[in-house]
């Protein structure tokens, strides 16, 4: 990451300065959330060739189209629809991608948004500890709907260590920083996995050295979450 010392804040996100005189973003608000999402969206898009080649070699190969036809659809109604709670946000992601995907990939990836907010008091700003309990509560979802964990060669290998590096974090942008770089690291760690679920679990062995479609997914998100603010605060 460049640009922790702010020199714009964007949409009047709150800030603070530390003893050394640099300034830090403690939180989002709505718009910046939003903002942040669509174009964590259209990276994933950007990433379909990716997503289809990696899953082809596993897998069934469309991956990558049910992904980006889910944040195609997530774009569309954030757009469209009114948006005044960062609950708002994740619940309008989850459910256009569990209506618009369909199969096991939809309801993880809508569950990784819409399971984090389930019960959630509303909230109007996004920080370290909203992130870290809407994230950590997806988690659990998906963990007892899917039956998966780490290991076992899915979006589970990237996504815990994500969360748990939020968890161990004090700082909103270093936190997502580190959630992008662990889950790049259990990216790396599927190769080395066989798989317990889907069509890759048929390939036995064939499957060492290829890495997780899913948890691959997980990693673009969190990295063009860090791109976004690196861009935009």
């Amino acid at each position: 990451m460049t640009k922790l010392n702010v020199n714009r804040i964007v949409n009047d996100g709150s800030e603070k300065t530390d003893t050394s005189g640099v300034r830090k973003i403690t939180e989002l608000n709505v718009s910046q959330t939003k903002a942040m999402f669509i174009y964590v969206a259209q990276k994933v898009i950007e990433s379909k060739p990716y997503l289809t080649e990696i899953d082809s070699a596993i897998g069934d190969g469309d991956h990558g189209i049910g992904m980006s036809i889910g944040f195609k659809k997530a774009i569309e109604n954030m757009e469209q629809k009114e948006i005044s709670t960062i609950n708002d946000v994740f619940k309008i992601i989850g459910m256009s991608m569990i209506s618009s995907m369909g199969g096991a990939s939809g309801i993880i990836f809508g569950t990784m948004f819409v399971g984090g907010v389930k019960d959630l008091e509303a909230k109007t700003t996004l920080d370290l500890k909203t992130l870290t309990t809407i994230f950590e509560n997806s988690l659990k979802s998906i963990k007892t709907r899917g039956k998966a964990d780490l290991g076992d060669k899915t979006m589970i290998d990237s996504f815990q260590p994500a969360v748990e590096a939020l968890k161990n974090s004090n700082e909103l942008i270093a936190g997502i920083k580190e959630a992008a770089d662990r889950a790049r690291t259990g990216v790396e760690k599927t190769k080395a996995y066989t798989a317990k679920f889907g069509r890759a679990k048929a390939l036995g062995e064939r499957v060492i050295g290829h890495q997780d479609p899913g948890a691959t997914s997980v990693w673009i998100i969190f990295d063009s979450m860090t791109q976004w603010i690196e861009r935009n605060l």
